[in-house]
């Protein structure tokens, strides 16, 4: 087939964009441009590279005509994070590619009323980064039943892999929990310790996209969630790590003021810290 990767030298791309040359797939990827593929593979000289600032043409309502162009059997879009954006894609694809596949987040949902989490469960997403991402969810899920085009919604959890440092026990990027547990350290756990973090290996996130593109029959008008068999909690995940390092780990339960007091923004913030949880 013909597929065009929007935003492929990303973290999950630059697994999911050799795999499909590998397959035999001719692809396209569109890029800023900024940065290299996180992983080398020869497969990358196969791929046509396509300069775009993808912001920039959807402000100037250009961006969508410019992949339907292409006349591709799928699209996979990677970077689509507002609704607008969505419908802008969406509109100009009708007619012009078999199948779009959106990349989504396990984030669309909000507090867990039980576990696990299937994909029919409801709950109010979280944040606004969860928020935009359930409504593309739905929305391209309600284009699908309406007969318009084909869409899938894949929803990852913690991405790890190459290039980026992983989510940590306490939920978020500081690098100095690593080297307290390797030390046998006390480490200041918030709350009850049992908040769930569910990782996911990007070249796994890859093969799902794969396995979408290649069975679309079965993949029209659906959302998977994309994760690891099973979750890890906070007091879990730092016993198996302080493991690795042949220690115990020693913990101080502390309230969530203290623990914000010690996290630093550029460490705790954002969609993946525990610190923003309510």
């Amino acid at each position: 087939m013909r597929i065009v990767v929007i935003g492929g030298s990303g973290h999950v791309g630059s697994f999911l964009v050799p795999r499909l040359v590998r397959a035999g797939h001719e692809v396209i990827n569109l890029t800023r441009g900024a940065s290299a593929p996180y992983v080398d593979d020869e497969a990358w000289s196969q791929v046509e590279q396509i300069q775009v600032d993808r912001a920039a043409e959807d402000a100037a309502g250009t961006f969508g005509q410019r992949v339907a162009a292409l006349e591709a059997d799928v699209v996979v879009d990677m970077i689509c994070f507002t609704p607008e954006s969505a419908v802008a894609l969406v509109e100009a694809l009708r007619g012009h590619s078999g199948h779009l596949v959106h990349c989504g987040t396990i984030w669309r949902y909000g507090v867990s009323i039980k576990q696990p989490m299937r994909e029919d469960d409801t709950s109010p997403p979280f944040g606004d980064y969860g928020s935009q991402k359930a409504a593309i969810a739905e929305l391209l899920a309600a284009e699908t039943r309406s007969g318009g085009l084909v869409t899938t919604v894949l929803q990852p959890g913690h991405i790890s892999g190459p290039g980026w440092p992983p989510i940590g026990p306490l939920g978020n990027l500081d690098p100095d929990i690593w080297y307290a547990l390797s030390a046998g350290q006390e480490i200041a756990v918030p709350g009850l310790g049992a908040e769930l973090m569910h990782h996911v290996h990007a070249d796994d996130v890859a093969q799902v996209f794969q396995l979408a593109i290649e069975q679309p029959d079965a993949a029209s008008g659906e959302s998977f969630n994309v994760v690891a068999p099973s979750a890890l909690t906070v007091r879990g995940f730092l016993e198996i790590a302080a493991s690795w390092f042949g220690q115990t780990a020693p913990i101080r339960s502390v309230s969530w003021a203290e623990f914000r007091s010690g996290t630093t923004g550029s460490r705790g913030a954002g969609r993946h810290s525990l610190a923003d949880r309510p």
